[in-house]
């Protein structure tokens, strides 16, 4: 796999994981996770009831988890002090994610309800709240290297999601002096139900084309484990505050990590090629369209999908290697777990 490295990798197999050296269940912190049922919030749960933190979660959807609560964080009538009372730390997953929405969505869902988090967080001084953000409240037009926690935002966020996030994490700068705020780049791994499984479909159908850009777009991601392990630092040091830009500090050239990704996945790799400026055109009258004719669906290309193909970006991690230390999985052992998923769910969906 074509890769620029800024560090040596190192492959650890599965059963060398990291694990917290916490194992007394009386010294462990209650938590409580929200968007509990989605690809990031579901594994945070999953990785905290292994090593025996007392875990609660919250869902927009009906579930057979008793431990699983279906909550609509942004109704002031639900009361979360009531539903969550003992939970002494909060890590906020929930959140609309999709790159489209209506305004009033998206500010329901990550400013309203980040809001009334802080609020029940705010109602017992020793409760610490985890928020997990977004590296595209970085992203502007054009190449982007090197972005750190202190660089200056862009004046024009690039959609209403990184508006939204934006906001959020304004709120609790504000409101929480000693709050942890995550923005991590571009999650993958097994169970990711929001990166991938988008680009392999539109690459299955025959629909992705390759970009003809000035040059490669080089981009970092994170493994979910490894994000997975910084949240479980977060939820039991208490040293720990501020904001951290997370990924896995292996930057490559996404063209390269998708073509790869297509060949172990026998996926054929798009024969066609499009300019930048042709690709945003299109997207650009597509979601003209669809606001007008299709509010609620979305169209299938978007100027943030052709954004984010486009024009590299990378993060200056050096912050979060040095309170965390450096990420356990290295890109190539999470691809090749992440193929080895794809390939056993697709088997399992074939099956039923």
């Amino acid at each position: 796999m074509v890769r620029r490295n800024r560090n040596a990798v190192i492959d650890i197999a599965p059963e060398q994981e990291s694990r917290s050296p916490m194992n007394d269940a009386r010294s462990l912190p209650s938590v409580l996770v929200t968007g509990a049922s989605g690809f990031i919030g579901g594994r945070i749960v999953a990785r905290l009831r292994e090593l025996g933190f007392p875990v609660a979660g919250t869902t927009r959807r009906d579930t057979v988890d008793s431990r699983l609560v279906r909550v609509d964080l942004a109704d002031r009538s639900v009361s979360l002090a009531e539903r969550f009372p003992d939970a002494d730390v909060v890590v906020h997953c929930a959140a609309r994610s999709s790159p489209w929405g209506t305004r009033r969505e998206f500010e329901r869902d990550n400013v309203e309800a980040t809001d009334r988090v802080i609020d029940w967080v705010l109602q017992r001084p020793q409760r610490r709240l985890v928020f997990l953000s977004s590296s595209s409240v970085h992203y502007a037009a054009g190449h982007q290297h090197g972005l750190t926690e202190t660089t200056p935002l862009p004046r024009h966020p690039v959609n209403r999601y990184a508006e939204t996030k934006r906001q959020a994490e304004r709120l609790i700068t504000t409101r929480v002096a000693d709050a942890i705020i995550l923005r991590p780049r571009a999650v993958f791994g097994p169970g990711d139900t929001v990166l991938l499984p988008r680009i392999l479909d539109a690459a299955r159908a025959g629909r992705l084309p390759w970009l003809r850009a000035d040059r490669p777009a080089v981009g970092d991601l994170i493994y979910i484990d490894n994000l997975v392990d910084i949240v479980e630092r977060c939820c039991v040091d208490r040293t720990i505050r501020g904001t951290f830009n997370v990924t896995n500090d292996e930057p490559i050239e996404i063209e390269a990590f998708l073509a790869e990704v297509f060949r172990r996945l026998d996926i054929p790799l798009p024969r066609r090629r499009v300019s930048v400026r042709t690709a945003m055109l299109a997207a650009t009258l597509l979601e003209v369209g669809y606001r007008l004719f299709r509010p609620s669906h979305e169209p299938p290309i978007t100027r943030f999908g052709v954004h984010v193909f486009a024009w590299g970006k990378t993060f200056d991690v050096a912050r979060a290697r040095e309170v965390f230390g450096p990420p356990q999985i290295s890109l190539e052992e999470g691809l090749v777990r992440t193929v080895d998923w794809f390939r056993r769910s697709s088997t399992t969906r074939g099956s039923t």
